[in-house]
Protein backbone atom coordinates (compact mmCIF):
# COMPACT_ATOMS: atom_id res chain seq x y z
CA UNK A 1 0.00 0.00 0.00
CA UNK A 2 1.42 3.54 -0.95
CA UNK A 3 2.56 5.83 1.68
CA UNK A 4 0.77 9.08 1.99
CA UNK A 5 2.43 12.63 2.49
CA UNK A 6 1.04 14.58 5.52
CA UNK A 7 2.67 17.91 6.45
CA UNK A 8 6.29 17.03 5.71
CA UNK A 9 5.72 13.25 7.30
CA UNK A 10 5.34 9.91 5.39
CA UNK A 11 2.71 8.19 7.07
CA UNK A 12 2.17 4.37 6.44
CA UNK A 13 -1.53 3.10 6.73
CA UNK A 14 0.09 -0.52 7.63
CA UNK A 15 2.23 0.75 10.39
CA UNK A 16 0.32 3.61 11.53
CA UNK A 17 2.96 5.05 12.12
CA UNK A 18 4.25 8.52 10.62
CA UNK A 19 8.21 9.18 10.42
CA UNK A 20 9.87 12.46 9.26
CA UNK A 21 10.77 12.14 5.61
CA UNK A 22 13.01 14.26 3.16
CA UNK A 23 15.15 14.35 0.56
CA UNK A 24 18.65 14.77 -0.03
CA UNK A 25 17.57 17.79 -1.33
CA UNK A 26 15.52 18.86 1.21
CA UNK A 27 17.94 18.23 3.92
CA UNK A 28 20.56 20.20 2.69
CA UNK A 29 17.91 23.44 2.43
CA UNK A 30 17.56 22.25 6.05
CA UNK A 31 20.98 22.41 6.69
CA UNK A 32 21.27 25.55 5.14
CA UNK A 33 18.13 27.03 6.96
CA UNK A 34 20.03 26.25 10.14
CA UNK A 35 23.37 28.01 9.48
CA UNK A 36 21.46 30.56 8.27
CA UNK A 37 19.68 31.10 11.66
CA UNK A 38 22.42 30.60 13.71
CA UNK A 39 24.15 33.01 12.00
CA UNK A 40 22.03 36.21 11.79
CA UNK A 41 21.24 35.34 15.85
CA UNK A 42 24.74 36.05 16.03
CA UNK A 43 25.10 38.89 13.76
CA UNK A 44 22.00 40.38 15.41
CA UNK A 45 21.96 40.46 18.44
CA UNK A 46 25.74 41.23 18.17
CA UNK A 47 24.11 44.42 16.91
CA UNK A 48 22.39 44.98 19.70
CA UNK A 49 25.88 45.42 21.52
CA UNK A 50 26.78 48.36 19.14
CA UNK A 51 24.19 50.38 21.27
CA UNK A 52 24.96 49.31 24.44
CA UNK A 53 28.41 48.35 25.15
CA UNK A 54 29.47 51.85 24.24
CA UNK A 55 28.46 53.43 27.31
CA UNK A 56 31.32 51.71 29.27
CA UNK A 57 33.99 53.72 26.79
CA UNK A 58 32.51 57.04 26.65
CA UNK A 59 32.39 56.92 30.75
CA UNK A 60 35.94 58.62 31.45
CA UNK A 61 35.24 61.28 28.59
CA UNK A 62 31.62 62.14 29.60
CA UNK A 63 33.35 62.11 33.55
CA UNK A 64 36.22 64.68 32.50
CA UNK A 65 33.97 66.65 30.25
CA UNK A 66 31.05 67.45 32.87
CA UNK A 67 32.45 66.06 36.54
CA UNK A 68 30.78 63.47 37.22
CA UNK A 69 31.57 60.96 40.46
CA UNK A 70 31.53 57.14 39.86
CA UNK A 71 29.07 56.69 42.42
CA UNK A 72 26.61 59.30 40.37
CA UNK A 73 27.99 56.77 36.78
CA UNK A 74 27.56 53.85 39.05
CA UNK A 75 23.21 54.95 39.65
CA UNK A 76 22.87 55.34 36.20
CA UNK A 77 24.20 51.52 35.14
CA UNK A 78 22.55 50.36 38.49
CA UNK A 79 18.93 51.61 37.37
CA UNK A 80 19.49 51.10 33.31
CA UNK A 81 20.48 47.05 34.51
CA UNK A 82 17.08 46.98 36.74
CA UNK A 83 15.02 47.98 34.00
CA UNK A 84 16.77 45.97 31.99
CA UNK A 85 16.43 42.95 34.55
CA UNK A 86 12.70 44.06 34.82
CA UNK A 87 12.66 43.94 31.06
CA UNK A 88 14.16 40.31 29.97
CA UNK A 89 11.78 38.94 31.88
CA UNK A 90 8.60 40.89 30.32
CA UNK A 91 9.70 40.55 27.14
CA UNK A 92 10.97 36.77 27.30
CA UNK A 93 6.78 36.08 28.15
CA UNK A 94 5.89 38.40 25.58
CA UNK A 95 8.40 36.62 23.14
CA UNK A 96 6.73 33.33 24.02
CA UNK A 97 3.63 34.85 22.76
CA UNK A 98 5.13 36.56 19.59
CA UNK A 99 6.97 35.79 16.46
CA UNK A 100 10.60 36.09 17.32
CA UNK A 101 11.45 37.32 13.58
CA UNK A 102 9.50 40.52 13.77
CA UNK A 103 10.00 40.42 17.83
CA UNK A 104 14.15 41.01 17.80
CA UNK A 105 14.31 44.02 14.67
CA UNK A 106 11.75 46.07 16.23
CA UNK A 107 13.50 45.73 19.52
CA UNK A 108 17.16 46.29 17.92
CA UNK A 109 15.44 49.56 15.92
CA UNK A 110 14.02 51.37 19.07
CA UNK A 111 17.27 50.89 20.76
CA UNK A 112 19.36 52.08 17.62
CA UNK A 113 16.73 55.26 17.40
CA UNK A 114 17.29 55.87 21.44
CA UNK A 115 21.05 55.52 20.96
CA UNK A 116 21.29 58.21 18.17
CA UNK A 117 19.58 60.41 20.63
CA UNK A 118 22.06 60.06 23.48
CA UNK A 119 24.94 61.67 21.21
CA UNK A 120 22.98 65.10 21.86
CA UNK A 121 22.75 64.38 25.96
CA UNK A 122 24.83 67.47 27.67
CA UNK A 123 22.95 66.55 31.75
CA UNK A 124 22.88 63.30 33.70
CA UNK A 125 19.31 63.34 34.21
CA UNK A 126 19.10 63.82 30.26
CA UNK A 127 21.46 60.80 29.78
CA UNK A 128 20.26 58.45 32.58
CA UNK A 129 16.43 58.80 31.88
CA UNK A 130 17.22 57.59 27.85
CA UNK A 131 20.16 55.00 28.66
CA UNK A 132 17.42 53.26 30.75
CA UNK A 133 14.92 53.55 28.30
CA UNK A 134 17.24 52.25 26.13
CA UNK A 135 17.91 49.08 28.44
CA UNK A 136 14.22 48.28 28.20
CA UNK A 137 14.36 47.89 24.43
CA UNK A 138 17.49 45.93 24.56
CA UNK A 139 16.23 43.16 26.88
CA UNK A 140 14.00 42.17 23.63
CA UNK A 141 17.50 40.64 21.81
CA UNK A 142 18.30 37.90 23.61
CA UNK A 143 14.50 35.89 24.46
CA UNK A 144 13.78 35.89 21.00
CA UNK A 145 17.32 34.68 19.91
CA UNK A 146 17.32 31.84 22.66
CA UNK A 147 13.34 30.87 21.26
CA UNK A 148 15.21 30.18 17.91
CA UNK A 149 17.84 28.20 18.90
CA UNK A 150 15.98 26.12 20.72
CA UNK A 151 13.64 25.08 17.76
CA UNK A 152 15.96 25.07 15.28
CA UNK A 153 18.52 22.79 17.40
CA UNK A 154 17.72 19.71 19.37
CA UNK A 155 18.71 19.25 23.05
CA UNK A 156 21.88 16.88 22.50
CA UNK A 157 23.45 19.42 20.52
CA UNK A 158 21.62 22.61 22.05
CA UNK A 159 24.46 23.39 24.64
CA UNK A 160 27.59 23.99 21.25
CA UNK A 161 24.95 25.39 19.14
CA UNK A 162 23.63 27.94 22.48
CA UNK A 163 27.60 28.37 22.61
CA UNK A 164 27.80 29.31 19.49
CA UNK A 165 24.77 31.64 19.36
CA UNK A 166 26.09 33.77 22.66
CA UNK A 167 29.36 34.31 20.58
CA UNK A 168 27.64 37.07 19.51
CA UNK A 169 27.98 38.52 23.29
CA UNK A 170 31.45 38.67 22.56
CA UNK A 171 31.63 39.12 18.99
CA UNK A 172 29.25 42.53 19.51
CA UNK A 173 31.07 43.26 22.64
CA UNK A 174 34.65 42.96 21.28
CA UNK A 175 33.80 45.17 18.52
CA UNK A 176 32.02 47.41 20.24
CA UNK A 177 34.74 48.63 22.29
CA UNK A 178 37.66 48.81 20.04
CA UNK A 179 35.40 50.74 17.50
CA UNK A 180 33.54 52.97 20.49
CA UNK A 181 37.03 53.46 21.79
CA UNK A 182 38.39 54.30 18.42
CA UNK A 183 35.63 57.02 17.79
CA UNK A 184 36.02 58.60 20.97
CA UNK A 185 39.97 59.27 20.68
CA UNK A 186 39.14 60.68 17.27
CA UNK A 187 35.90 62.04 17.18
CA UNK A 188 34.50 62.18 21.04
CA UNK A 189 31.98 60.75 22.93
CA UNK A 190 29.11 61.63 21.06
CA UNK A 191 30.02 60.10 17.75
CA UNK A 192 30.30 56.92 19.52
CA UNK A 193 26.60 57.10 20.16
CA UNK A 194 25.99 58.11 16.80
CA UNK A 195 27.72 55.81 14.57
CA UNK A 196 26.75 52.70 15.95
CA UNK A 197 23.24 53.65 15.98
CA UNK A 198 23.11 53.92 12.58
CA UNK A 199 24.45 50.68 11.97
CA UNK A 200 22.06 48.84 14.02
CA UNK A 201 18.75 50.62 11.90
CA UNK A 202 20.60 49.11 9.14
CA UNK A 203 20.99 45.65 10.28
CA UNK A 204 17.37 45.71 12.14
CA UNK A 205 15.93 45.74 8.29
CA UNK A 206 18.69 42.52 7.55
CA UNK A 207 17.24 40.74 10.63
CA UNK A 208 13.34 41.09 9.46
CA UNK A 209 14.49 39.54 6.37
CA UNK A 210 16.61 36.38 7.24
CA UNK A 211 15.32 35.36 10.35
CA UNK A 212 12.56 32.94 10.68
CA UNK A 213 11.12 31.09 14.17
CA UNK A 214 10.98 27.72 13.62
CA UNK A 215 11.37 24.97 10.98
CA UNK A 216 7.43 24.46 10.63
CA UNK A 217 7.45 28.21 9.57
CA UNK A 218 8.89 26.91 6.15
CA UNK A 219 6.85 23.56 6.34
CA UNK A 220 10.10 21.32 7.54
CA UNK A 221 9.17 18.94 10.48
CA UNK A 222 10.62 19.69 14.02
CA UNK A 223 14.69 20.17 14.75
CA UNK A 224 14.07 16.39 16.90
CA UNK A 225 12.06 14.72 14.03
CA UNK A 226 14.88 15.68 12.08
CA UNK A 227 18.14 14.72 14.20
CA UNK A 228 16.48 11.14 14.14
CA UNK A 229 16.24 11.92 18.28
CA UNK A 230 14.52 8.29 19.14
CA UNK A 231 12.97 9.60 22.97
CA UNK A 232 11.84 12.19 21.44
CA UNK A 233 7.82 12.69 21.03
CA UNK A 234 6.37 15.43 20.29
CA UNK A 235 3.77 17.10 23.02
CA UNK A 236 1.39 18.81 21.19
CA UNK A 237 -0.46 19.39 24.89
CA UNK A 238 2.02 22.20 25.21
CA UNK A 239 1.06 23.89 21.82
CA UNK A 240 -1.31 26.57 23.57
CA UNK A 241 -0.01 26.50 27.01
CA UNK A 242 -1.56 29.14 29.41
CA UNK A 243 0.43 31.91 31.63
CA UNK A 244 0.08 29.78 34.98
CA UNK A 245 0.89 26.94 32.95
CA UNK A 246 4.22 28.77 31.64
CA UNK A 247 4.73 29.98 35.07
CA UNK A 248 4.26 26.77 36.44
CA UNK A 249 7.73 25.04 34.46
CA UNK A 250 9.33 28.12 35.27
CA UNK A 251 8.87 28.73 38.77
CA UNK A 252 8.35 25.86 40.29
CA UNK A 253 11.51 23.99 39.37
CA UNK A 254 14.15 24.34 42.29
CA UNK A 255 17.28 24.17 39.83
CA UNK A 256 15.67 26.90 37.59
CA UNK A 257 16.62 29.29 41.23
CA UNK A 258 20.19 27.36 41.66
CA UNK A 259 21.06 28.73 38.28
CA UNK A 260 19.01 31.87 38.73
CA UNK A 261 21.04 33.11 41.37
CA UNK A 262 23.96 31.81 40.33
CA UNK A 263 23.87 33.74 37.06
CA UNK A 264 23.85 37.33 40.15
CA UNK A 265 27.14 35.82 40.79
CA UNK A 266 28.00 35.65 37.09
CA UNK A 267 26.74 39.14 36.60
CA UNK A 268 28.18 41.03 39.14
CA UNK A 269 31.93 40.12 37.74
CA UNK A 270 30.59 39.79 33.82
CA UNK A 271 29.26 43.39 33.52
CA UNK A 272 31.78 44.55 36.74
CA UNK A 273 34.85 43.79 34.15
CA UNK A 274 32.87 45.26 31.16
CA UNK A 275 31.55 48.47 33.10
CA UNK A 276 34.92 49.33 35.27
CA UNK A 277 37.21 47.73 33.45
CA UNK A 278 38.55 50.66 30.97
CA UNK A 279 38.86 52.97 34.05
CA UNK A 280 40.39 50.25 36.27
CA UNK A 281 43.13 49.82 33.75
CA UNK A 282 43.36 53.32 32.54
CA UNK A 283 43.24 54.80 36.40
CA UNK A 284 45.63 51.79 37.82
CA UNK A 285 47.78 50.67 35.09
CA UNK A 286 48.11 53.36 33.45
CA UNK A 287 46.90 52.50 30.13
CA UNK A 288 45.68 54.71 27.41
CA UNK A 289 42.14 54.55 26.78
CA UNK A 290 42.43 53.14 23.13
CA UNK A 291 44.41 50.15 24.47
CA UNK A 292 42.42 49.77 27.35
CA UNK A 293 39.34 48.99 24.81
CA UNK A 294 41.74 46.25 22.95
CA UNK A 295 42.32 44.46 26.53
CA UNK A 296 38.67 44.31 27.41
CA UNK A 297 37.65 43.22 23.56
CA UNK A 298 40.12 40.62 24.46
CA UNK A 299 38.34 39.28 27.35
CA UNK A 300 35.60 38.96 25.23
CA UNK A 301 37.29 37.34 22.55
CA UNK A 302 38.75 34.86 25.01
CA UNK A 303 34.60 34.44 26.45
CA UNK A 304 33.53 33.43 23.08
CA UNK A 305 35.89 30.54 23.34
CA UNK A 306 35.10 29.90 27.23
CA UNK A 307 31.20 29.67 26.63
CA UNK A 308 32.04 27.06 23.07
CA UNK A 309 34.68 24.89 25.18
CA UNK A 310 31.86 24.82 28.36
CA UNK A 311 29.09 24.26 25.79
CA UNK A 312 31.17 21.33 23.89
CA UNK A 313 32.48 19.81 27.25
CA UNK A 314 28.83 20.16 28.85
CA UNK A 315 27.37 18.28 25.85
CA UNK A 316 30.12 15.49 25.29
CA UNK A 317 31.91 15.03 28.35
CA UNK A 318 29.39 15.44 30.86
CA UNK A 319 26.31 14.03 28.56
CA UNK A 320 24.10 17.00 29.12
CA UNK A 321 25.32 17.99 32.61
CA UNK A 322 26.33 21.92 32.75
CA UNK A 323 26.42 21.67 37.10
CA UNK A 324 30.46 20.62 37.16
CA UNK A 325 31.76 22.54 33.95
CA UNK A 326 30.02 25.44 35.65
CA UNK A 327 31.59 24.94 38.97
CA UNK A 328 34.52 24.14 38.11
CA UNK A 329 34.60 27.07 35.91
CA UNK A 330 33.61 29.83 38.63
CA UNK A 331 36.17 28.70 40.78
CA UNK A 332 38.88 29.27 38.00
CA UNK A 333 37.24 32.69 37.91
CA UNK A 334 38.09 33.51 41.46
CA UNK A 335 41.80 32.86 40.77
CA UNK A 336 41.75 34.59 37.87
CA UNK A 337 40.49 37.46 39.05
CA UNK A 338 43.26 37.80 41.85
CA UNK A 339 45.93 37.44 39.08
CA UNK A 340 44.47 40.26 36.91
CA UNK A 341 44.35 42.63 40.22
CA UNK A 342 47.24 41.77 41.30
CA UNK A 343 49.24 42.00 37.79
CA UNK A 344 51.63 45.30 38.87
CA UNK A 345 51.80 47.89 36.64
CA UNK A 346 54.21 47.78 33.29
CA UNK A 347 53.51 44.10 32.50
CA UNK A 348 50.30 45.07 30.06
CA UNK A 349 51.19 41.34 27.87
CA UNK A 350 50.38 39.36 31.01
CA UNK A 351 47.73 41.92 32.10
CA UNK A 352 45.97 41.12 28.99
CA UNK A 353 46.31 37.39 29.08
CA UNK A 354 44.94 36.94 32.71
CA UNK A 355 41.90 39.57 31.86
CA UNK A 356 41.55 37.51 28.75
CA UNK A 357 41.87 34.01 31.43
CA UNK A 358 39.04 36.23 33.17
CA UNK A 359 36.64 36.18 30.50
CA UNK A 360 37.03 32.65 29.28
CA UNK A 361 35.95 31.74 32.87
CA UNK A 362 32.96 34.11 32.94
CA UNK A 363 31.25 33.03 29.66
CA UNK A 364 31.72 29.55 29.95
CA UNK A 365 29.05 29.41 33.29
CA UNK A 366 26.82 32.48 31.51
CA UNK A 367 26.28 30.01 28.00
CA UNK A 368 25.56 27.37 30.75
CA UNK A 369 23.28 29.33 32.45
CA UNK A 370 21.19 30.06 29.51
CA UNK A 371 21.28 26.36 28.19
CA UNK A 372 20.47 24.93 32.03
CA UNK A 373 17.05 27.11 31.12
CA UNK A 374 16.63 25.47 28.28
CA UNK A 375 16.58 22.04 29.61
CA UNK A 376 15.17 22.52 32.66
CA UNK A 377 11.43 24.52 31.38
CA UNK A 378 9.80 23.53 28.02
CA UNK A 379 10.47 24.36 24.72
CA UNK A 380 7.27 26.61 24.45
CA UNK A 381 8.35 28.07 28.20
CA UNK A 382 12.12 29.30 26.81
CA UNK A 383 11.52 32.91 26.60
CA UNK A 384 10.04 33.20 29.67
CA UNK A 385 12.72 30.61 31.71
CA UNK A 386 15.30 32.41 29.77
CA UNK A 387 13.80 35.58 30.10
CA UNK A 388 13.36 34.90 34.31
CA UNK A 389 17.15 33.86 34.63
CA UNK A 390 18.13 36.87 32.55
CA UNK A 391 16.38 39.33 34.89
CA UNK A 392 17.89 37.99 38.21
CA UNK A 393 21.35 38.66 36.30
CA UNK A 394 20.80 41.78 36.13
CA UNK A 395 20.05 41.92 39.66
CA UNK A 396 23.88 41.43 39.70
CA UNK A 397 24.13 43.53 37.18
CA UNK A 398 22.89 46.34 39.25
CA UNK A 399 25.00 45.40 41.94
CA UNK A 400 28.36 46.11 39.84
CA UNK A 401 26.61 49.49 39.03
CA UNK A 402 26.53 51.65 41.73
CA UNK A 403 27.57 49.05 44.42
CA UNK A 404 30.89 48.69 42.76
CA UNK A 405 31.40 52.59 42.10
CA UNK A 406 30.69 53.50 46.02
CA UNK A 407 33.32 50.59 46.84
CA UNK A 408 35.82 52.08 44.65
CA UNK A 409 35.14 55.78 45.89
CA UNK A 410 35.55 54.20 49.52
CA UNK A 411 37.60 51.60 49.27
CA UNK A 412 39.88 51.39 46.07
CA UNK A 413 39.74 48.57 44.03
CA UNK A 414 40.33 46.47 46.35
CA UNK A 415 36.64 46.58 48.03
CA UNK A 416 35.67 46.08 43.95
CA UNK A 417 37.66 43.32 43.27
CA UNK A 418 36.62 41.18 46.91
CA UNK A 419 33.39 41.48 45.74
CA UNK A 420 34.17 39.69 42.37
CA UNK A 421 35.81 37.37 43.71
CA UNK A 422 33.15 36.53 46.34
CA UNK A 423 30.42 36.20 43.83
CA UNK A 424 32.82 34.05 41.84
CA UNK A 425 33.12 31.58 44.83
CA UNK A 426 29.41 31.58 45.92
CA UNK A 427 28.39 30.93 42.10
CA UNK A 428 30.55 27.52 42.04
CA UNK A 429 28.61 26.53 44.95
CA UNK A 430 25.24 27.14 43.10
CA UNK A 431 26.75 24.95 39.80
CA UNK A 432 27.39 22.57 42.31
CA UNK A 433 23.61 21.91 43.57
CA UNK A 434 22.98 21.20 40.04
CA UNK A 435 25.88 18.96 39.11
CA UNK A 436 23.86 15.52 38.85
CA UNK A 437 20.75 17.40 37.18
CA UNK A 438 19.59 16.68 33.69
CA UNK A 439 15.94 17.99 31.60
CA UNK A 440 14.81 14.35 32.15
CA UNK A 441 15.24 14.74 35.99
CA UNK A 442 13.03 18.18 35.97
CA UNK A 443 9.46 16.50 36.77
CA UNK A 444 11.04 14.89 39.71
CA UNK A 445 12.77 17.80 40.85
CA UNK A 446 9.72 19.99 40.50
CA UNK A 447 7.56 17.67 42.36
CA UNK A 448 10.29 16.92 45.45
Amino acid sequence: MAKVVNEGYVVDPIKQDSEPFMTMRERKIYNKWRLRILSFIIIGYGAYYLCRQNFSMIMPAYMEEFGYSKTQLGWVLTLASIVYGIGKFVNGYFSDKSNARYFMPIGLFASALITFLLGFSNSLIFLGCLWIINNWFQSMGWPPAARMLTHWFAPRELGTKWALGAASHQVGGAITLVFSGYLVANYGWRYAFFIPSIIAVGISYILFNRLRESPKELGFPLVEAYKGDESFEEDRSEDHMTTIEIFRKVFINRNMWYISFANICIYIVRIGIIFWGPLFLKEHKGISLTHAGWQVAGYEVAGLLGGFAAGWLSDRVFKGQRGPVGAVCMICLAITLIIFWQMPSGYDRFGAIALSLVGFFVYGPQVLVGVASADFASKKAIGTANGFVGTMGYVGSALSGVCVGWLIDETGWFGAFSFFIVAALLGSYLFFLTWNRKENEVNSVTTE
